[in-house]
């Protein structure tokens, strides 16, 4: 994993999820010259969102039983499939067909994360998982920035076109470039393996974690899916293309997850969860002020930006930790979470805004990361509680309450301990 290969799978992250938020900045045209009436436009964005979701059950797993390498090449050439088809769509239908399957693989973005971290030292694990993690991020809002300005040049339909010769040239270096992984031959079969996830849902482990993942979404899906109304609206009444300029902020604030991996690699993932999460409610109270200032404005979403990379790479650093066996299944259980807080605070922004300004906005973002940070304390206070109580009872019983601590513990501790002299 040297600089080029974090590089490029950091790469292909951006495009992968470019391709499913590639439609927010061109709904207007693209649903017009398709025939969508202005009533049924969500539903362009909806359909990607769908299928990401469909693609994180079904698809996801595979990477624990088939070559991730192999597996990145194929999800990146259907990807360009979809954009293809949506391009040259002169119907509705099938823009919507291609739409559907461009999201169900672009999980190929937690099948690369999942590469990253099985091919990574345990001491470099997290480091790695921030670079690429940090593709999502420039990807998202990189996509707000430049789709808008393909549109206006050539027109909606060269956005797409252009993410499909972007992901079939990725599929091809891919192939080229990236080392297979070391990995023992699976004992379970992909059915074996789609069945397993609704054991990790019920380990405390991956519920925690996958709790204040939906909490931290649902308050990053308040303020990018509300944000442009405010702007649009008075005082400011900005243009879309200024509105799109606002995603630039975002991107400084992402480039803190390489940081936010180091700091999972020394074994301070924990402490840096509870801490981003504060950050993140603080992050609020700048980004209220947006009635009256836009530096405030900027320098919350930078913080709301760290403080969310922080929480997302720290949790997967101690998911894939836990479970080095099974780090597909691990992720992509995780990122259902991540989906449904997203769309939880796209749906509910909106209303919000509608009735009580943006003033309620940035009080629903803040209450959803409190609600993540109250999660965090509740799990930190449980864990310390089972330390306590475990030498007092029988060994048998005491191992299994701890099971999930343990976990944890592990987990937090992997880089730490891979660091010291003792264990070297």
């Amino acid at each position: 994993m040297n600089m080029w290969r974090r590089l490029l799978l950091a790469v292909i992250c951006g495009v992968a999820v470019a391709s499913i938020y590639a439609a927010q900045p061109v709904l207007e045209p693209m649903g017009r010259d398709l025939g969508v009436s202005a009533e049924l436009a969500g539903w362009i964005v909806a359909t990607s969102q769908f299928g990401y979701l469909a693609g994180l059950l079904l698809l996801v797993p595979l990477g624990d039983v088939v070559d991730r390498r192999r597996l990145i090449a194929v999800h990146l050439a259907i990807t360009a499939v979809g954009m293809v088809l949506t391009a040259s769509a002169s119907a509705a239908w099938v823009a919507f067909v291609g739409l559907a399957t461009a999201g169900v693989f672009a999980v190929v973005v937690q099948t690369t994360v999942a590469y990253a971290a099985s091919v990574s030292p345990p001491a470099e694990r997290g480091r790695n998982i921030g670079v690429v993690t940090s593709g999502v991020v420039v990807g998202i809002l990189g996509a707000r920035v430049v789709t808008g300005g393909l549109a206006e040049v050539w027109g909606w339909r060269s956005v797409y076109a252009v993410l499909a010769v972007l992901s079939l040239a990725l599929a091809a270096l891919v192939l080229v470039l990236l080392p297979s992984e070391e990995r023992t031959r699976p004992t379970a079969s992909y059915r074996q393996v789609v069945a397993s996830l609704g054991g990790l849902f019920g380990e405390r482990l991956v519920l925690t974690r996958g709790l204040i993942a939906f909490f931290l979404f649902a308050s990053f899906g308040t303020l990018w899916s509300g944000l442009s109304l405010p702007l649009a609206d008075s005082p400011w009444h900005l243009s879309e293309s200024q509105i799109g300029l606002f995603g630039i902020a975002g991107l400084a604030g992402a480039l803190g997850a390489a940081r936010a991996g180091r700091w999972a690699d020394a074994g301070r993932a924990t402490p840096v969860t509870g801490f981003a999460l504060a950050l993140l409610i603080a992050s609020w109270a700048a980004i209220a002020q947006l009635p009256w200032t836009l530096w405030l404005l900027i320098v919350g979403i930078v913080v709301l930006d760290f403080a969310v990379q922080a929480v997302h790479v720290s949790n997967q650093h101690l998911l894939t930790a836990a479970h080095p066996d099974r780090v597909s299944s691990v992720i992509g259980g995780y990122m259902v979470f991540y989906s449904l807080g997203s769309a939880l605070g796209a749906a509910a922004t909106t209303a919000v805004f509608t009735s009580y300004g943006w003033a309620g906005s940035s009080i629903l973002g803040a209450a959803f990361a409190a609600c993540g940070l109250a999660v965090w304390a509740t799990d930190r206070r449980l864990r310390r509680a089972d330390t306590h109580q475990a030498p007092e009872q029988a060994p048998g019983r005491a191992q299994e309450q701890t099971h999930g601590t343990d976990k944890t513990d592990r987990a937090d501790k992997a880089g730490q301990a891979m660091e010291s002299p003792k264990v070297l």
